[in-house]
This record gives C-alpha cells, sequence and structure tokens, in this order.
C-alpha cells in the first residue's frame, strides 16, 4: 500500500511522548552512576560490602528496571494511558460482566504451551548455548517459574477489562485443546508476535551485561588523557544506552502500558532482511571473514588519523554524534522498541527528520568508521571490495526499511500520514522524495483513441 498523494497540514502526533524516554533514559543513567559511586558510597556508610563497582550482570538486570520502572510510572500516572482505545481495554468491564473462566483458562493453557514450546527451540538451537547466550538462558531459566505464578493473577485480571478477551493467545489454546471457534488466522498472528519476542528478547538480553560493564567500570580520568578515548567511551555509553533501552521494549510488552505488540510483519522479505542482521545469521553473512565482508585489511579510523589530535577528536565528534542519533533513535520509542513489529506510531524526536534515522546513522557510522577505502594491503582490490560488501550492507538496510514501511501503511492510517508528510517535509526524507520523483521510471500514457 502506498502512501496518500496529499500529505496532512501538520505532522501526526506521536503515540510515544518524547517525555516517556527521557524518564526511562535519567533513570537507567542514575544507577549507572550509582554503580559507579557504589565504593564510595559503601565507605561513607561503613557497608560491610566488597568496595567495588557494581559493574557485574545482577546490577545491569537492575539497570533495566530502573529504565523501565520510571517510563511505566509516567506513562500510568501521568499520561495515563491505560485509559487509550489503543490498549483494546474497557475499565468499566469488570463492574458490568463476570469474568469468563473459560476464556480465561483456555488462554492460560495457550501461552504456557508457546513458553514450552519457545523453550524446547532455545535447547534445540546450540547458540543458545555458548558464548554471550549463557547468559540470557540463565535468566530466561530463573524467571520461567515466576513468569507461570505470575500468569495466574495476571491473565484473569487483565481478562476482565480486555474489550475481546478471546485474543491470539486464546485461539492457539483453543486450537491445541480441540475448541471450536478458533482461528488460524489468529494463531499465525499469535507466533509471529511470540517468535519475534523470543528470537530478540534472547539476543538483547545477552549483551546487556558487558555494555553495562564497561561503562561502568571504565577509568574516566584514563579516557580523558586522549581524544579518541573520550569519543569511544561515549560511543559505548551511547551503546549501553541503545541495548536497555531495546531490551526493556522487548520485555515489557503489556496492554495497560499500550505497549502491546499489535502486530508483527506478515512479510517474509521483512523477516528475511531483519535476521540476516542478527546472531546467528549475522555470524554466516556479515563482517571480518564472512560472505559480505568489507573490513578485511581494515584498520579503523583511530589508525588513519594517528598523530594528529585535532583530527581525532573532529573525526570522534562525527562519529559520536552518529552514536547519539541512533541511541535517541531507540530510547525515543520508550517502551515500546522492537523489531518486525506494530506497536503504535512515532513521528517525533529524530523521527521528524527521517522516517529511519537508526538506519541512516548506523549505515553513515560504519562508512566513518571502518573507512573501508583505506586498506593496511595497499590493494585497490581489497578497497574496492571493502566499499562494494558496505553498500551491500546498506542496501540491505535500506530493504528492511522498506519492508517496514510496507508493514506500517498496511496497519495505521496514521502512518500513511506520517508517511506522506515525512515525504514532503521531512530534512532528509523531503529531498530524496524529490530526487527519486525527477529519477524514477514514469509510467506510459495510453494512446487516446482518435475521434
Amino acid at each position: 500500500m502506498s502512501a496518500p498523494a496529499t500529505a496532512p497540514a501538520a505532522r501526526p502526533k506521536s503515540d510515544v511522548s518524547a517525555a516517556v524516554g527521557l524518564v526511562g533514559l535519567a533513570g537507567l543513567l542514575a544507577w549507572v552512576t550509582f554503580a559507579r559511586a557504589f565504593p564510595a558510597i559503601a565507605e561513607t556508610f561503613d557497608w560491610a560490602v566488597p568496595r567495588d563497582t557494581l559493574g557485574g550482570r545482577s546490577s545491569a538486570l537492575v539497570g533495566l528496571l530502573a529504565a523501565a520502572l520510571p517510563m511505566a510510572a509516567w506513562s500510568i500516572f501521568v499520561e495515563k494511558v491505560h485509559l487509550r482505545p489503543s490498549t483494546g481495554l474497557d475499565w468499566s468491564l469488570p463492574a458490568r460482566r463476570e469474568p469468563d473462566r473459560a476464556v480465561t483458562w483456555v488462554k492460560l493453557a495457550g501461552l504456557w504451551a508457546t513458553w514450552a514450546i519457545i523453550a524446547g527451540l532455545y535447547c534445540l538451537c546450540r547458540w543458545y548455548w555458548d558464548g554471550q547466550y549463557l547468559f540470557s538462558m540463565q535468566v530466561l531459566a530463573y524467571a520461567a517459574i515466576p513468569l507461570v505464578v505470575l500468569s495466574l493473577l495476571y491473565v484473569p485480571w487483565l481478562d476482565r477489562a480486555l474489550v475481546e478477551p478471546r485474543d491470539h493467545a486464546w485461539h492457539f489454546g483453543a486450537m491445541l485443546l480441540l475448541r471450536s471457534g478458533w482461528d488460524a488466522r489468529e494463531v499465525l498472528s499469535h507466533w509471529r508476535v511470540w517468535i519475534i519476542k523470543a528470537f530478540f528478547t534472547a539476543f538483547m538480553v545477552s549483551i546487556v551485561p558487558f555494555a553495562f560493564h564497561t561503562i561502568v567500570t571504565a577509568d574516566f580520568a584514563e579516557v580523558a588523557a586522549r581524544p579518541e578515548r573520550i569519543a569511544l567511551t561515549i560511543i559505548e555509553a551511547m551503546f549501553m544506552i541503545d541495548v536497555m533501552i531495546g531490551t526493556v521494549g522487548y520485555i515489557v510488552t503489556m496492554r495497560p502500558l499500550d505497549a502491546h505488540i499489535r502486530s508483527g510483519n506478515p512479510l517474509l522479505a521483512g523477516w528475511v532482511a531483519a535476521l540476516i542482521c542478527y546472531p546467528p545469521i549475522v555470524w554466516g553473512i556479515l563482517g571480518n571473514g564472512r560472505a559480505i565482508n568489507y573490513e578485511q585489511n581494515t584498520a579503523g579510523w583511530v589508525h588513519w588519523m594517528a598523530g594528529n589530535d585535532t583530527l581525532l577528536a573532529l573525526w570522534g565528534a562525527v562519529l559520536v554524534a552518529l552514536t547519539g542519533v541512533y541511541a535517541w533513535a531507540t530510547f525515543a520509542f520508550g517502551l515500546r522498541f522492537s523489531n518486525l513489529t506494530y506497536r503504535g506510531v512515532l513521528t517525533n524526536g529524530p523521527y521528524r527528520f527521517t522516517r529511519h534515522p537508526a538506519y541512516v546513522s548506523k549505515n553513515l557510522f560504519w562508512w566513518a568508521a571502518v573507512l573501508p577505502f583505506l586498506v593496511t594491503s595497499g590493494s585497490p582490490v581489497d578497497a574496492i571490495r571493502n566499499s562494494f560488501f558496505l553498500v551491500v550492507v546498506n542496501a540491505i538496510y535500506f530493504w528492511r526499511a522498506k519492508t517496514e514501511e510496507a508493514h506500517l501503511l498496511a496497519e495505521d492510517p496514521k502512518y500513511r500520514e506520517y508517511h506522506a508528510w515525512m515525504a514532503q517535509n521531512g530534512l532528509l526524507t523531503a529531498p530524496l522524495t524529490r530526487i527519486w520523483n525527477r529519477v524514477r521510471p514514469q509510467p506510459a500514457i495510453a494512446p487516446q483513441p482518435a475521434e
């Protein structure tokens, strides 16, 4: 489906306010500050604990809570998102109708069966039991029993306010229990959502400890001694923000927060384009020594600019700015960040300049950081190959962007309005649209019959 030809007069209002992401960012940074300062705090209060920074894995998980709780509280108590029609909830219903426990138990059966199948898939896939993924498996194993227990409270409570209690999980449960009324399309929608959650949550949780530990344990005095170290540390901090706020988005998909996944991308091309960019598929396709390799005999920006502190500082500032846009594009989602999903329309923050600020900034960062056309081998063939394959990577992200747009254009009239408004008004999008309109093939005009 294409965007409407005529753009609205004003940019459509975002379904996510800027404040949600900002309070989450504030909570995360507050915990990072506390974790870094813990040795001094413990000494001041003479606590009988090890006097070391809190850069471990458990502290990283607390950091997720420190980001999630302020966003959830702001959403409920300030913005009152639980009252929005888009939640599918009507809080007056519990006073007007009796709970249907039969529906609830079918839904719980579908939900628990889904979790059991996902656990089985985790066990079957070898990559989840090696390296960084081991932490994810430990976290999910510890969370399994609490999730089952909490679901016994949460699902019946939510069902009383759901306008349509027979949701995707109910249809899957009804299919398993051979109940009448289930719809195969609803079951497919159910599994799209849960495969996305399972795949990306495991990946995101696996990289949280490294990102958090790097910043909490960094020696800022040593960092400040060199311009490139300052830039690289700030980039790591931005990466930490992206990872931790993004991880919260995959975990907190709750209707009362209006953060539920309304649909998973139904397009096969969208799944292929996205999954290429993540483990385990990425291990065989992108990067050094793989099929699409743009880093053969490259040394990076620090190597080529060594000895020129002014250039290192300026180039580092450009890379910091690009990474800042990338992190901003994530925490602007607040509680709703995730790949391959529709969870409302985001039109503010960096999304007022381009429809895909994260992809734009990430791909520009790779060109500026790797400098694929500068190679230590001195071989022009290496330089050409590297540049060609980075263009291929850029094309993959362009493909991802187009499949995401196709999904959202089909789902929400507001996104169609936003898409059209950006085509005429976006800082980056509007010039590109004008160029495309000039160069794209024009449809042939059928000859008019002679009078």
